[in-house]
């Protein structure tokens, strides 16, 4: 450690002739440690949000999703089911296929949008966890069967052993209408209800019905055509190696996506709001770092004798100068370390005890705290922050200090 430092931490250690210096430098600290700890706790709840939802949707997305590149359908998905089948790394591949329809059980009637999934689906998502009423089944020996979102469920009154079908109306893609009877213009198929699923998403629970792909493709008019195929990777497989592989394999007329990208509005959404939140937040904690300026004003004038003594043992101006730069960034260091200290404490205890409510209702939110995941790197990036702007104030002031020396 040199003279510089150890001259510094003295100062910093030593309790100031005037009150008011103390005051103002306990301020000074205490505005750091806030502005830091506000900064950990708010991007750790972002990141809380980031993670819920994220865990939220994987219920129903799958891990690897195939879109055409242009259209609503790929013209031949069974095809493209057997091709990423050869792939290594992929356990399951099932075509889909999702559109608009018109759902009508006894006296109510709803828009829906059916996705056709094949009669194992369940295994190829965790939808099995999250059905609230009745089981994931689509066809027995006799019927064909629908999983309902709670959305539909409520809406339509139906419910897992109703005798009554789901009646299931959509728009037929060829041939003219006849305006005279307005019915033959849409195809109907219908189904019973097996279960209800609710993931606390509103895209899924408000208006997603399953049904068997073969039911959807006759209502829909479809042959062997699919709007997406979705993959189920093995165990320790690469998500990057065999997302390159199908797209390769495929060529560029489809896309090929993970489960960030398929959900890509929702995560920029959340990561726009978490960098937003910090800038604005770090504003605050450079206004409140600016503060050690006065600190270190009042203490230039305080230490002044002292100043004077250093100087007849032969310290140089640039000795002293960087003596009072390297006691703000301590300053600054002080609250930086305290402030991360804090959060990182506010945040523990939120996690443990959720002291901080979402709301007094436990059915209108998908959690009733809110929910806390600290990431290391967003301390770090926190921690440089406090420290690069108490070094530019530090500097900032030692212009004045180097000016006054020399007029000295």
């Amino acid at each position: 450690m040199n003279l510089e430092t150890k001259i510094a931490l003295r100062y910093l250690k030593s309790k100031k002739t005037h009150n008011a210096v103390n005051i103002i430098s306990i301020i000074s600290v205490l505005g750091v440690v806030v502005a830091t700890a506000a900064l950990v706790c708010v991007l750790s709840v972002f990141n809380g949000f980031h993670g819920l939802i994220e865990s939220k949707l994987s219920k129903l997305d799958p891990e690897i999703a195939i879109q055409p590149a242009a259209g609503k359908v790929m013209p031949d998905g069974d095809s493209v089911v057997r091709v990423v089948r050869r792939i290594p790394g992929v356990q399951q591949a099932m075509p889909v296929v999702v559109d608009n329809a018109l759902a009508i059980f006894a006296d109510f009637q709803m828009p829906v949008r059916l996705k056709g999934v094949p009669d194992d689906y369940n295994k190829m998502t965790a939808i099995d966890s999250i059905i609230v009423e009745g089981d994931f089944q689509l066809r027995d020996q006799v019927s064909r069967y629908a999983v309902l979102g709670a959305g539909p469920a409520m809406t339509l009154n139906a419910r897992p052993g109703y005798l009554r079908e789901l009646q299931l109306y959509a728009p037929q893609r060829q041939g003219a209408v006849n305006i005279n009877d307005p019915m033959n213009a849409f195809t109907n198929d219908s189904v019973f209800v097996a279960g209800v699923f609710q993931v606390q998403q509103k895209s899924y629970d408000q208006d997603l019905i399953y049904v068997p792909i073969d039911l959807a493709r006759e209502l829909f008019d479809y042959d062997t055509q699919a709007t997406q195929v979705e993959l189920k990777l093995a165990p320790g497989a690469h998500e990057r190696q065999v997302m390159q592989q199908a797209s390769q394999a495929l060529g560029p007329g489809y896309m090929v996506k993970n489960r960030l990208m398929q959900q890509a509005s929702s995560f920029k959404m959340v990561n726009m709001e978490k960098w937003i939140t910090f800038l604005l937040l770090a504003f605050i904690l450079v206004i409140a770092t600016f503060n050690v300026i006065s600190t270190l004003s009042l203490l230039i004038i305080e230490k002044d004798e002292s100043i004077r003594t250093l100087r007849s043992l032969g310290a140089t101006n640039k000795q002293i100068t960087r003596i009072f730069v390297i006691e703000g960034w301590l300053i600054a260091l002080l609250g930086a370390v305290a402030g991360v200290i804090l959060g990182l404490a506010l945040c523990l205890c939120q996690q443990q005890y959720g002291w901080l409510k979402l709301s007094s209702s436990t059915d209108a939110v998908i959690v009733q705290a809110y929910p806390v995941q600290v990431m290391w790197s967003d301390v770090l990036v926190v921690f440089l922050l406090v420290a690069a702007v108490g070094l530019l104030t530090s500097l900032v002031t030692s212009l004045t200090m180097r000016r006054r020396l020399e007029k000295d």
